[in-house]
């Protein structure tokens, strides 16, 4: 049984923005940390964001510095990425990753694991 569940990816024009949805089956606050990973199609998985539930410190790639934001909704166990200008590079499918710990605020996806969710940049 998936932990975790994504949603909202889909097809986007550059420029675009999406909103990706990650639900929990556990209490969101069990994990010390949850975000988000990525992978495209020949290259390696790659970390995109990171929330800590210890003090709400966040992290992000330099690749989506200033255009991608994290955000959790603890009473609907959901974490969102919200995407904005969307480049074809952004194209890739994306995973929600839960740490029940993680002593640094880090984000390894030591634990639980989505299916992932298809992102499409393309004009």
């Amino acid at each position: 049984q998936l932990q975790l569940v994504e949603s909202g990816g889909g097809l986007v024009q550059p420029g675009g923005s999406l909103r990706l949805s990650c639900t929990t089956s556990r209490f969101i606050l069990d994990y010390d940390t949850i975000g988000w990973f990525r992978q495209a199609p020949g290259k390696e998985r790659e970390g995109v964001s990171c929330i800590s539930s210890k003090d709400g410190s966040t992290y992000y790639a330099d690749s989506v510095k200033g255009r991608f934001s994290i955000s959790r909704a603890n009473a609907k166990n959901t974490v969102y990425l919200h995407m904005h200008n969307l480049k074809p590079e952004d194209t890739a499918v994306y995973y929600c990753a839960g740490d029940l710990y993680s002593d640094d605020n880090a984000c390894r996806g030591r634990d639980d694991w989505g299916q992932g969710t298809q992102v499409t940049v393309s004009s």
